[in-house]
């Protein structure tokens, strides 16, 4: 015994203390990761020296004497500050995330490299004019100068991820760029996910028109009646078999392709007929998961080369030399996603005598197959063999569990545009830059592929526009399918068509009423003679903008734009709420208390108040009551807010009564499933929240979800990495935060919001704003990993001068790169 504890004291004086040292000195190693503010570099492919001088707020302002300079600068400062977010972003391109993250991203990798993704970007850069090649290697430049840097004495060289994980980055190349950019069309496509949903509904048994009840079309949106797919198909029927562990794997980039997650965005612009001041107003937020560190990097680039300084002011990405949303100094724009249907899933008919063929108009045919490495981190490895049919790849089993819902001898391919060998996007952007004009803006978008985006864009001569473009499939008309569905691929008479002309892509300029807005909802009129999509957004947000800002007459001002930006307001809920309140007031064992606070809400999704709280959670559980019971094992994969789903079922404009119980013998109505769904909301809430309701509020529950990747999965390490405010908004308010209520542990969480916003007010451009979700760094230990997290949830925001004399008192640190 005096051993033992001889042993102990020893292990308690020494072992610890020991172990706290190395612990304190692996943290203060990481903590002095944080590049120097100042300093100076040779880089050798500079014509002319380049300073990239931060202000307070972290943004670089970088100036050269040539654009290719400047993008080399550019480089440098997004390797500096966003090192880590890079490497994720090239690493899952490639389909390589394993070899970082063990096990966990398996699934993701082999979807990923399934697509072959990276194989796309490595034709597409080659396809591109010298001029853009040249600023992309460039920028390219820049990267690499950062990265083979002599480290310091006593520091890491690399961020603390690398650290963490013992990473070392291989140098960036070209077609990572390139890469960066398709890696934008995976965040923002959904149509395939929406295909797979009407897939598994035809497959538990439902009619068209039930499929249409849970996927409606907007009101008037006119196409032909979904055929029976499963005849189309050819479909088994009887139950479906969901074995232990047949969902994917919760690894860090399967977000990626979850339907709740993907894309939407506000955008408005007005003429100054319209405006105050007499000169436009371009506003702008782009919705986007959010994350740690932001998608977006603000950045202002300048040259100074002969004549008159270009200025350069937007948020760029992390991997790519672009600023995608911003300003020049005659030009602004800011992008919404289209969702534009450019996905389509064709089902293949496999050879029951050879595995390797599948079935063709003409007969049968060989895939194109090649095996695949999966390396996992710790030494094991997947193999898969990734086959290509000629609509595109084969689809894994895993993919939202499609593999569950196919009959036998089939599998699954997906043609997408955002897979094209001869992507020619990065030139667009590059020639954006010296547009002068909206005409020449749109002009330049000849070039743009993916993802297709409605952008609205103002020139300094007054005019404003708008121009939607990317390349969209033409479908055969005699295709009654039109994009929601897969479709047999051995069928010819589903395969695309070509692809809208660039003349004829939706495009407006100076329209008479002096203002366009868009919200992801329907953009084009009934005589637009091509189909975009049939899943088009909720129309809620885009009748706020309408309200507040296209339809409003009051000559619109800066804070009219802002507070249409910060507006939350949910016209969704002003709607669905009195008709759910009806159907149980009065009812016994309501608590009438709450009722009353329902009563006397007036929609607004603001951070102080429980009655938000209290409605989503009384949503929430009145969607799991009308529709789990019917969905079975596909109902996680449809769930999130529907509210114009759940209007039709309780105005009775379904064809199916869903609120009656399948699983019982008698019959619910919709009354009977709200006031039982009201009682378990309150019965979680108390849960979650405590008794006390006084204590309730919707930001706390409503934490934005800067989460990082991958530590936001891993405790302690979440503490410092994660970045999350008490945030304001839902689902469908135009300051946006979109829950994941399919997500038991937090239902509640803004996911995907306002991942960026900008005003540009052509009175005095140096006035427009800016703001993104946490702060210009990528570090933890850097004071501008956060800083911007609280004043982004006020709807606060900072000003990003071109004016020298306006910027350089605040500039707080410079690096000087010579040739």
């Amino acid at each position: 015994m005096r051993r033992i504890i001889k042993v102990l004291v020893r292990f308690i004086f020494i072992a610890i203390p020991l172990l706290i040292v190395a612990a304190g000195g692996g943290y203060l190693w990481m903590a002095r990761s944080l590049p120097p503010v100042s300093g100076s570099m040779t880089v050798e492919q500079l014509s002319d020296t380049v300073t990239v001088a931060r202000d307070e707020n972290g943004v670089p302002h970088i100036t050269g004497t040539s654009i290719a300079d400047v993008f080399t600068g550019l480089g440098f400062a997004h390797a500096q500050d966003r090192l880590w977010q890079m490497e994720v972003v090239r690493i899952a391109a490639q389909g390589r995330l394993s070899e970082l993250f063990g096990e966990t991203t398996v699934d993701s990798d082999i979807w990923l490299r399934s697509m072959g993704l990276f194989e796309a970007a490595k034709s597409s850069y080659e396809m591109l004019p010298q001029e853009t090649r040249d600023a992309v290697e460039a920028y390219t430049n820049g990267v690499n100068a950062w990265m083979a840097r002599q480290g310091r004495t006593f520091a890491s060289k690399l961020p603390p991820e690398f650290v963490i994980l013992g990473h070392t980055p291989e140098p960036w190349e070209p077609e990572h760029s390139i890469a960066a950019l398709k890696m934008m069309s995976v965040t923002l496509g959904k149509n395939a996910s929406a295909e797979v949903m009407r897939l598994a509904f035809a497959r538990l048994g439902f009619s068209s028109d039930e499929i249409e009840d849970l996927l409606p079309l907007l009101p008037g949106d006119e196409a032909p009646a979904l055929p029976d797919l499963s005849a189309l198909l050819e479909l088994p029927s009887g139950p479906i078999e969901v074995s232990a562990g047949s969902e994917p794997s919760a690894g860090p980039v399967l977000a990626l392709l979850d339907h709740r997650n993907k894309g939407a965005s506000n955008n408005w612009v007005l003429s100054g007929s319209r405006t105050k001041s007499g000169q436009p107003i371009l506003a702008n937020d782009p919705h986007l998961s959010l994350s740690a560190p932001s998608i977006w990097y603000l950045a202002h680039l300048r040259v100074e080369g002969d004549g008159d300084a270009r200025n350069f002011i937007g948020a760029s990405t992390p991997g790519s030399p672009l600023i995608l949303l911003g300003r020049s100094d005659k030009v602004a724009w800011g992008f919404t996603n289209t969702g534009s249907d450019v996905q389509d899933i064709f089902i293949e008919k496999t050879n029951p005598d050879n595995d390797d063929e599948y079935l063709t108009p003409d007969g049968w045919q060989s895939f194109t197959s090649q095996e695949e490495i999966i390396r996992i981190r710790g030494g094991g490895e997947r193999r898969f063999m990734r086959r290509l049919t000629r609509h595109g790849p084969v689809l894994p089993p895993s993919y939202l569990n499609i593999g569950r819902y196919l009959p036998d001898n089939t599998v699954a391919a997906l043609q997408w545009v955002a897979l094209a060998a001869d992507d020619t996007t990065m030139d667009s952007g590059i020639q954006v830059l010296s547009a002068a004009t909206v005409d020449e803006f749109q002009a330049a978008m000849a070039d743009y592929v993916t993802p297709m985006q409605s952008m609205v864009v103002a020139d300094t001569s007054g005019n404003i526009g708008l121009i939607i473009p990317g390349r969209v499939p033409i479908r055969d008309p005699r295709n009654a399918v039109m994009g929601r569905a897969p479709v047999p691929g051995w069928d010819s008479l589903y395969d695309w068509k070509g692809s809208i002309p660039f003349e004829g892509l939706p495009r407006e300029n100076n329209p008479p009423g002096g203002a366009i807005g868009t919200a992801n909802t329907k953009i084009v009129g009934p005589d637009y003679p091509y189909l975009l999509t049939l899943d088009w957004e909720e129309p809620w947000r885009q009748k706020r903008v309408d309200q507040l800002i296209v339809d409003n007459r009051t000559p619109q001002t800066i804070a009219m734009t802002h507070d249409a930006q910060a507006d939350v307001l949910s016209l969704a809920f002003a709607e669905l709420a009195p008709e759910m309140i009806a159907l149980i007031d009065g009812r016994d064992g309501i608590d009438g208390d709450v009722l009353a606070e329902l009563k006397s809400w007036n929609y607004d999704m603001v951070r102080d108040s429980s009655a938000p709280l209290v409605f989503m959670a009384w949503f929430r559980e009145s969607m799991i009551g009308v529709f789990r019971d019917d969905l079975g094992p596909s109902f996680d994969h449809w769930f999130k807010a529907r509210a114009n789903v759940m209007l039709n079922v309780l105005n009775g404009e379904t064809k199916r009564e869903w609120c009656d119980d399948v699983s019982t013998i008698g019959k619910e109505s919709c009354a009977d499933v709200l006031a039982a769904a009201l009682n378990r909301a309150l019965v979680d809430l108390q849960q979650r929240y405590g008794e006390d309701r006084a204590k309730w509020s919707w930001g706390e529950a409503h934490l934005s979800a800067g989460a990082h990747t991958p530590f936001t999965q891993i405790e302690p390490l979440n503490r410092l990495f994660d970045v999350q405010v008490p945030s304001a908004g839902g689902p469908f308010t135009l300051d946006r935060g979109v829950t994941r209520l399919n997500k038991d542990k937090t239902p509640f969480i803004n996911a995907s919001g306002s991942s960026f916003r900008g005003i540009y007010d052509f009175e005095d451009l140096d006035r427009s704003t800016f703001i993104q979700t946490t702060g210009q760094s990528g570090n933890p230990f850097s004071k501008h990993y956060r800083d911007f997290a609280v004043p982004w949830s006020n709807v606060e925001a900072i000003t990003i001068p071109a004016d020298p004399m306006l910027y350089e008192p605040g500039i707080v640190g410079v690096w000087r790169l010579s040739p």
